[in-house]
């Protein structure tokens, strides 16, 4: 069974990690700038743990800390 399009979804961005000034916006979520890839790498991971929570990497290289 697929979900139906009236349904609201079962997920909660926590944080959102990128490493382009440009696209922190401000919201309800967290949002970190990061100065490198690792620091960014770093930080979603240790964002995710201690939330008990999924990371989502995006395409255009962020990443979302997400809790379903």
């Amino acid at each position: 069974m697929g979900r139906e399009s009236s349904m609201k979804p079962d997920y909660q961005i926590l944080a959102y990690v990128t490493m382009d000034k440009e696209r922190v916006l401000s919201s309800s979520c967290l949002s970190l700038l990061a100065n490198s890839e690792e620091d960014l790498k770093e930080m979603t991971v240790d964002i995710a743990k201690g939330l008990k929570a999924d990371v989502v990497r995006l395409t255009n290289g962020d990443q979302m800390v997400i809790r379903v």
